[in-house]
Formats: structure tokens, sequence, C-alpha cells
């Protein structure tokens, strides 16, 4: 690895707190000496405390105080993401990681994490208790919430990463920063939401299998956690509409100008079936590339057919309304022809979207890379 020029450490540690004055200051002291014994490179372990309404931020300070290599942050406000958010924008390490408070995760695994990122092998990299090689000790309702979270973000987000939840990540700075202004979430949802843009982002996401025994005196509510995350991934998922929606319009407008050119010519079914022909395929590509992030060769040909086959129930649409409007007058005017066909294709488009999103981009079925890597 070439040397790195830096004002600070090589890795920077957060530990996210918020009322946790009973169980800070043991793991500091723990996470402290493991890394001054075992940790071959340069290191800061940041307290960012958010919020806390106990003695949290002033055993921070102390902590600060009597630990070399140990700082403390405020945040006035909560939210695990918004602490990570600050620490990390404002980082001078080449590495930035974070863990839980409890240190449910095995620390030894904290060199094979920041390693790949080091060496520029990786971008982001992050524990996994769902990968073989993992030792896990938890409840069943954490493991059942756990494996159904993760299950729907591989079904409905195209994750292609194991387990979001796992509060041990690390990030190369230079690529938080770059991918920081696409995340929204401040709370439990902020790292899921920076998985997901990295891998739109096409940025290599390395998984460690950790140990991980649960804290039972955790006072995270996963339940209601778990429901945050969930309408995370919702607004994430509604993201993906404006692109449509804009793609749509583009196709819609070029349709009918290209059946507008083409019907004195070839008759109203001929053109329907050119014009819906020539835009579908460029809709397809264009929905491939920019509401679903798919990008390379791999799949691509297949992408197209199946594009072709939503196509032809399009072409059943608009063909079926011209043919009952022919029927309903006896020389129906170019105005009620194109109103037939705008709203027919509105119709096809709504059954397009979901047939693209639920079968022909499905994450089961995608398994090319996705967007370019950002420059940071």
């Amino acid at each position: 690895m070439p040397a790195l020029a830096l004002a600070g450490p090589m890795v920077e540690v957060v530990v996210p707190v918020h009322n946790e004055q009973e169980v800070l200051e043991a793991s500091i002291w723990r996470l402290h000496g493991y890394l001054k014994a075992s940790f071959p490179f340069s290191f800061r372990i940041t307290i960012a405390d958010n919020a806390s309404t106990d003695a949290t931020w002033p055993l921070a300070r102390r902590l600060a105080d009597q630990l070399p290599d140990v700082r403390a942050v405020h945040v006035p406000q909560k939210g695990r993401g918004r602490a990570l958010r600050q620490v990390w924008s404002a980082s001078d390490a080449a590495v930035v990681a974070y863990m839980d408070v409890d240190l449910s995760t095995g620390l030894e695994a904290l060199l094979p994490l920041v390693a790949p990122l080091l060496s520029g092998h990786s971008d982001l990299a992050i524990g996994t208790r769902l990968a073989n090689g993992a030792a896990v000790v938890r409840g069943p309702k954490r493991e059942l919430v756990s494996r159904c979270y993760n299950l729907l973000l591989r079904a409905t987000m195209r994750a292609r990463f194991s387990d979001a939840q796992c509060g041990f990540k690390a990030v190369r700075t230079e690529v938080v920063k770059a991918l920081l202004p696409a995340v929204e979430d401040q709370a439990w949802f902020f790292d899921t939401e920076l998985l997901l843009a990295a891998q739109r982002a096409g940025l290599r996401i390395h998984e460690i299998p950790v140990d991980w025994v649960e804290d039972t005196d955790s006072r995270v509510d996963v339940v209601r956690t778990a429901l945050d995350d969930l309408r995370g991934m919702a607004r994430v998922a509604r993201q993906q509409l404006p692109s449509f929606a804009a793609i749509g319009v583009v196709s819609t407008l070029a349709y009918l100008g290209l059946y507008w050119l083409l019907r004195n010519v070839t008759g109203a079914m001929a053109a329907n079936a050119v014009a819906l022909l020539a835009t579908a395929v460029a809709n397809t590509a264009a929905n491939r590339r920019f509401t679903f992030g798919v990008t390379g060769r791999p799949g691509q040909l297949r992408q197209h057919l199946e594009g072709l086959a939503v196509f032809g129930l399009g072409l059943a649409a608009t063909s079926g309304a011209l043919a009952l409007l022919e029927r309903s007058e006896a020389r129906p005017d170019r105005a009620a022809e194109l109103a037939v066909l705008v709203a027919a294709n509105a119709a096809a488009t709504l059954l397009r979207f979901v047939l693209l999103r639920s079968w022909v981009f499905h994450p089961r079925r995608t398994l090319t890379h996705t967007r370019e890597p950002l420059s940071p």
C-alpha cells in the first residue's frame, strides 16, 4: 500500500452513545487496551455523545482526559446516524469505523474489518452475523427480526450484503464523505442507507464474519427500530419513482411524436406498433441504468428480451384501445386517437413499472454491478 499523507490516525473508531453511563467507562477502557496492545495501526477512539440526559457526557470527557488517543464529541440532538455523520464528515483519518458501546462484536474482528480498506482492496467493510464462520449468541426475537429485515432488504431493495444492522462497520474516509450527501436518515437506518448508496455507486463492500454476543441489558427497542428501518426502506424505494416517471414522460412524448409521423403512412395499428417498439427498447435501457441502477453486460440481453415481453402487454393495451375507438366512431379524429393512446399508455406504464421491478430487474435475478464508482 502506498504511504498516506495524513494529519490524523490511520483509523478512527467512533463509539456513538446515548445515556450509556452504566457501560461506557468499562467499554472504552477495554477497547483502548485492546487497540494499544494488539492493533498495528495508529488509531483514535471518538466517543460521540448524542443528547444524553444522564452522566454519559461528563464521563466521556473524563475518559478523554485520562486516556491518550481518546476524545469526546458532543452532538446536541439524538440519532446514531447524526452522530456518525458529524464525526465521519470531519475526520482526518484514512478509515473511519464504528462499533456499539456494548462491544457485542468480538474486537479481534476489527483488524480484518479495516485491513482491506487500508490496502485499497475494498471501499466499505461490515461485520456480519449471518455468514458462514460467524458465531452468534442471541435470543429468538432478535434473531427473527434481524433475519426478516435482511431478507426484506434483499427481496425489495436489491441488497447484496448479508447483515445491514450489525453495529460494526468501517469505510474509507474519502468514500464516506462522497456518500454522505446521498444519505438522509439520522437514526438507526443511517448505515443501511449508506450501504445501499454504496451499492448503487458500484463500490466494493467487504464482509467479515464476526463473533457476536447479545447484550441482554441493551435498551434498544428491537421492534421499534425494525419499524423505523421499514419506513426508511419505503422512503428509499420511493426514490425510484421520480426517475421512472421522468423516463416515462420522455418515452410517452417520443411515442406520441413518432405515432403522429407514421400515422398517415402506415395506418393507426402499424404506427402504434412501430412507435411503441422503438420507445420501449429505449425505455428499458434507460430504466435499467437510471431507475434500477444496473450496468454491465451480464444479463443485458435477457433483460431486454423480457422488456420486449412487457412491451407486448403495452402493445395489446394500446391496440385494443384503438380498436375500440374505431368501432365506436365511424371516423375517429386524430385528437381522440391521441387521447385514447395517452390513457392506454398510462395504464401500460403502471404495469411496466410493476413488472420491471418485480420480474425483469428483480434482485434475485440481477447479478451485475451497479452504477459506476463515485469520484470522492
